[in-house]
């Protein structure tokens, strides 16, 4: 089996549970840190070629991350595209094991049933707040409706304020950001880099809290240390 993965969170997943099998990831698959597979470009403009050269019997792709037009090309050239859809922690569960599975993983890795034991034991929220989560800034993009980070955060007691809009992916003014009136600001370090001095300045008055991207909206292998890793985040910005 020879996998070409279009997806950083699935990689990092693949390359752990089904060693060997991965040939080609792209530029932005950073997990695991070791991993040595040929790049193929971002997962935004993947480089059909060098795909193609790889002669994968696979390509994992999912249809937020990546274009149709990349995939349709793809499967012109007869290569099998598995397309996934993550809209909830549930849901990136059953993705996960159905990826797994079509990638020839013998056994269910244990992280796997860590993770879902995680969030099936996580307590019930004593509290909830509302936070704004912004995700690009120039210009300023937020989390909207039926996101991944968003189930992820509402699990967590925050609730994003921008849920209901039509939008997956809203722009908004940072005046209308402020003036939303959120407990708390989230700022993820991907995709946009968020950090203490890039970020926080432009809600003043309102507790920030720098999460790791990784944590908040990858599905994968860190989701079994995410409910202890963005709680802790979270938590420690709205004391």
């Amino acid at each position: 089996m020879r996998v070409v993965s279009l997806v950083p969170s699935l990689t990092e997943a693949i390359a752990v549970s089904a060693p060997g099998v991965l040939v080609g990831a792209t530029d932005w698959c950073s997990h695991p840190p070791d991993l040595d597979v040929t790049r193929v470009g971002g997962t935004k403009n993947p480089k059909l070629d060098p795909i193609l050269a790889l002669a994968p019997d696979l390509v994992i792709a999912n249809e937020e991350e990546n274009r149709a037009p990349d995939l349709a090309a793809l499967r012109e050239a007869g290569v099998g595209v598995l397309v996934t859809e993550v809209r909830d922690v549930p849901q990136a569960f059953r993705e996960l094991a159905r990826v797994l599975d079509a990638c020839g993983a013998s056994l269910r890795p244990r992280w796997l049933d860590v993770a879902e034991r995680a969030w099936a034991e996580l307590p019930a929220p004593e509290s909830r707040l509302t936070a704004v989560v912004p995700v690009w800034r120039r210009p300023w993009m937020v989390l909207g409706r039926d996101t991944f980070a968003g189930d992820v955060l509402s699990r967590l007691g925050v609730e994003n304020a921008y849920a209901a809009h039509a939008e997956r992916y809203p722009r908004a003014t940072v005046e209308e950001l402020r003036a939303s009136a959120p407990d708390l600001v989230v700022l993820p370090d991907e995709p946009y880099r968020f950090t203490a001095d890039d970020g926080p300045e432009a809600f003043p008055g309102l507790p920030c809290a720098l999460v790791s991207g990784r944590h908040l909206t990858w599905y994968g292998p860190s989701l079994a240390e995410a409910p202890r890793v963005l709680g802790a985040a979270l938590r420690a910005a709205h004391r």
